[in-house]
């Protein structure tokens, strides 16, 4: 029987476990990536594990998230960043050089390397074959110190694809309807690896867009195979030599397998609150906009790039919107610059941005009230924009464009013949801004920058004996990292200080829930199905640390969210029966008995009682060998080190 693409990497790089579907498994990592949200955490968590330099094949920390500077935090994050980057071994990309996905794709990913950063949407990588995976800051640290990183070892669907896609119709619509198909929880504990005749039409830019979005669809990465149309992409980066051809086997065996003709796609577009909410434009009709923006990792690429400028030209905006357009590098930008399409692009009367992620993490450009945007990004959670009544539409670049010039949603079908658009023989390649750490010999002469902005990790402790505590908040389904968590361009200057920012936690919801669970010490958080779905942000599970949570009880939860939380030493856990849930009411008191022991006898079925109506309520505690003694040390930074000190 033969191997999937996803089998063969994994087990060239499995160092603990077995390929057993369902079983965890720790496997190697080559590279990691962190971006400056997440970053300064997943440095100072690198740094309070005492290793003096990064044991990966390459690291690369990026700034490109918190790149408005309304403040000293933001400044100092990157000084800190920049400092540490130079003195234990990682590349540092300062800021303007891109989006960390976009990036890393054009001067550092690899096929068949492995490849974890702390933003979800690192399976950008997967576009040129890698098995590239978002996590948590501190997953990424130990990475970087040498450690394996674990997963669930996934079941593997096919998505096979036949066809090619029709003039105007995008990758960006075929993401939409892998989504529509599976749903924004459909991938939970599952890799999504593209086949078929299809994949060959399709250039990398585009098989990036679709990897970078399977990040919505909960699975823990997507991948297409390394061909030649790889290895050109790789050549005109002058990168030639890392190319290595990539495929599953033709009697590979794949757990799920879904069909998509690309020709019988049409434009579609993901309606406000959710990825998934997926519409064609025909059934959505020609509703009028307020603001279109285009840009993020999900569609900054210079072929998306030359799609705008081409139905821009000799166009004017719309008097009615506003358009706003971030290329996704510097090497994109310039490369705009030095062939005219950027002027094409100010011609037409858009708002050129900084090579950054910007509006897509409520970093700036937040629409009107009741807004509604058009934006090429991937997500388009409530409040999300920045804008808490904002209405936003996630579309392809292309169905962006010629809105803004209509000023309604409209079907780029209409704009006429598309020409043939190819990607250049030879990208413009300058790396200037991407400062080399210093050699080991070196590293001591370093001095690590620290603004009065960033503070250590959260206090942690070994899991007590008994947890007896009140329901600090209750939650419905589908809670994002984005109600937990907020960002926006007032929070993320606070993620290198977890007791500011642990103010807003929640705040989307609660206002009053950070207050709360403060004054009471200690509590638990209960939630619906698909509770933590989005960005891997580990402050999501790190404010709640710092309030008191002890456990989080749901009926189920998003990957990285889960991991998240046993690495802040939280416990997690979810109804046997999930109509209990209506068992637990916010203010109830809650106890959970004999805890510690029950969980050092492996037990996975606990017991919750909630004291205030006497309901005893069967619950799910699925920890193997090692995250049953990351919950139990009280976090994976105390478990690491007392590994490391051993």
């Amino acid at each position: 029987m033969g191997l999937t693409l996803t089998e063969k990497i994994l087990k060239n790089h499995i160092v603990d476990g077995e390929m057993i579907k369902g079983t965890e498994i720790g496997i190697r990592i080559d590279q990691t990536l962190t971006q400056d949200a997440t970053g300064t955490m997943a440095y100072l968590e690198f740094e309070a594990m005492g290793v003096p330099r990064v044991k990966t094949e390459r690291s690369v920390a990026y700034i490109d998230h918190n790149t408005l500077q309304s403040g000293f935090e933001n400044a100092d994050d990157h000084r800190f960043i920049g400092s540490v980057a130079k003195k234990h071994g990682i590349y540092f990309s300062r800021p303007g050089n891109g989006i960390c996905h976009q990036v890393h794709l054009e001067r550092f990913g690899v096929p068949g390397k492995t490849l974890i950063g702390s933003d979800s949407h690192t399976p950008t990588g997967g576009g040129i074959g890698m098995i590239a995976i978002g996590a948590g800051g501190l997953d990424v640290a130990v990475a970087m110190g040498g450690g394996a990183y674990y997963i669930t070892c996934p079941k593997v669907v096919k998505v096979e694809l036949t066809g090619k896609l029709s003039p105007w119709v995008a990758a960006k619509d075929v993401i939409l309807e892998v989504l529509r198909i599976m749903s924004v929880k459909g991938g939970v504990g599952k890799v999504i690896e593209y086949c078929g005749e299809g994949v060959k039409t399709l250039s990398v830019p585009e098989r990036a867009t679709i990897t970078n979005m399977g990040a919505e669809l909960g699975a823990t990465t997507s991948i297409f195979p390394s061909d030649e149309i790889t290895k050109q992409f790789l050549k005109a980066q002058g990168r030639e030599e890392v190319w290595t051809p990539l495929s599953a086997d033709e009697d590979a065996v794949y757990d799920e397998v879904i069909k998509i003709d690309l020709s019988s796609l049409a434009p579609l577009a993901a309606c406000p609150h959710m990825p998934d909410n997926v519409k064609s434009v025909k059934e959505i009709g020609n509703i009028k906009i307020d603001q279109v923006c285009i840009g993020s990792c999900t569609n900054s690429s210079l072929l998306d790039m030359m799609k705008v400028a081409h139905i821009l030209k000799g166009k004017t905006v719309h008097p009615d919107v506003s358009l706003s357009i971030a290329p996704g590098s510097k090497q994109v930008l310039n490369m705009l610059a030095q062939n005219g399409l950027l002027s094409v692009m100010i011609d037409a009367g858009a708002r050129i941005l900084e090579s950054a992620c910007g509006p897509c993490i409520g970093m700036g450009q937040s629409p009107n009230s009741k807004g509604i945007s058009l934006r090429t990004f991937n997500r388009n959670f409530e409040g999300r924009s920045g804008t808490k009544d904002g209405q936003i539409y996630l579309v392809s670049p292309e169905m962006a464009a010629i809105s803004a010039v209509t000023g309604v949603l409209t079907d780029p079908r209409d704009i006429g013949e598309m020409p043939e658009f190819k990607l250049p023989e030879e990208f413009l390649i300058n790396d200037n801004m991407i400062v080399l750490p210093v050699d080991e010999k070196d590293m001591d002469s370093v001095e690590i920058l620290r603004g009065p902005n960033i503070k250590p990790y959260p206090q942690t402790a070994p899991l007590v004996k008994d947890i007896e505590c009140k329901v600090s908040l209750k939650v419905e389904d589908n809670i994002t990292t984005d109600h937990i968590m907020p960002a926006g361009a007032k929070i993320l200057p606070l993620r290198s200080n977890i007791p500011a920012i642990s103010q807003h936690c929640f705040t989307v919801c609660d206002d009053k829930f950070p207050e709360r669970a403060k004054s009471l010490g200690q509590s638990i958080i209960v939630g619906g199905a698909n509770y933590g779905q989005g960005s891997s942000r580990e402050h999501a599970a790190l404010a709640p640390l710092y309030l008191g949570i002890k456990a989080v009880l749901v009926k189920s939860f998003a990957r990285i969210h889960r991991a998240n939380l046993i690495n802040a030493g939280i416990l997690p856990l979810t109804f046997v029966n999930e109509a209990d849930y209506d068992k637990i009411s916010e203010g109830d008191d809650i106890a959970i008995m004999n805890v510690r022991a029950d969980i050092e006898a492996d037990k996975t079925e606990l017991t919750v009682v909630n004291k205030t109506t006497g309901a005893q309520i069967p619950v799910l505690c699925e920890l193997t060998g090692r995250t049953k003694d990351i919950i139990l040390a009280g976090g994976l930074l105390d478990y690491t080190r007392e590994n490391l000190s051993k």
